[in-house]
């Protein structure tokens, strides 16, 4: 008989639940994005923000294990919305959220492209959007536009991709973006981009 192993763990770096673990579903195409990263871009988004997340609105629009969206509210912002099409993911999400009583942080379980259309027509706002999707779909092509529309002016899109970006070779929808800080971790190429001032 195989050995089960055990479930796989990621931790919240900083603020109020501080290495708290967050159960990684074994799934495809689900990917956390690993501490090294997370601890990286917070780093980055806590130098654009001075540190002050308590009117930031966040949008994580392929949660998977939840680990970006848990880790910005545990830094205090306002409000958080999780969307995941996997309903054993979705789950856990919502088991870690009420562990930690987390009432700023929103599940909705769906479709990204779908949900991301709904936030949009409601006219909701947000001024970070994180983007982790599955590698290899092509799935960048199609959000993209719709989260420019949900993105505030001066909003920051976050990117995991499995190629580096330039300013030069963004999407057509990105013409006047900018990438403002990048970086690699093994296979994974993730940015920081905003529009261009």
């Amino acid at each position: 008989m195989q050995k089960k192993s055990a479930p796989q763990q990621v931790r919240i770096i900083a603020g109020i639940w501080k290495r708290t673990p967050l159960t990684v579903l074994d799934a495809p195409g689900l990917r956390p994005t690993p501490d090294r990263v997370r601890e990286t871009v917070f780093n980055w988004l806590n130098f654009l923000f001075q540190s002050n997340w308590s009117a930031i609105r966040c949008l994580d629009l392929y949660a998977g294990s939840g680990a970006l969206g848990f880790e910005a509210a545990s830094r205090g912002a306002a409000q958080v919305t999780l969307v995941e099409a996997h309903t054993p993911a979705v789950l856990l999400l919502e088991k870690s959220r009420d562990k930690l009583q987390a009432q700023q942080i929103q599940i909705i379980r769906g479709d990204a492209q779908i949900v991301a259309q709904k936030l949009a027509a409601k006219g909701d706002v947000f001024d970070v959007i994180f983007l982790d999707p599955p590698f290899h779909r092509d799935l960048l092509v199609s959000i993209l536009p719709i989260c420019l529309t949900l993105l505030h002016p001066d909003g920051v899109l976050y990117l995991e991709a499995e190629k580096a970006l330039t300013s030069e070779d963004l999407p057509e929808c990105l013409s006047n973006w900018q990438v403002i800080r990048c970086d690699r971790a093994g296979k994974v190429f993730f940015h920081l981009l905003q529009r261009s001032r």
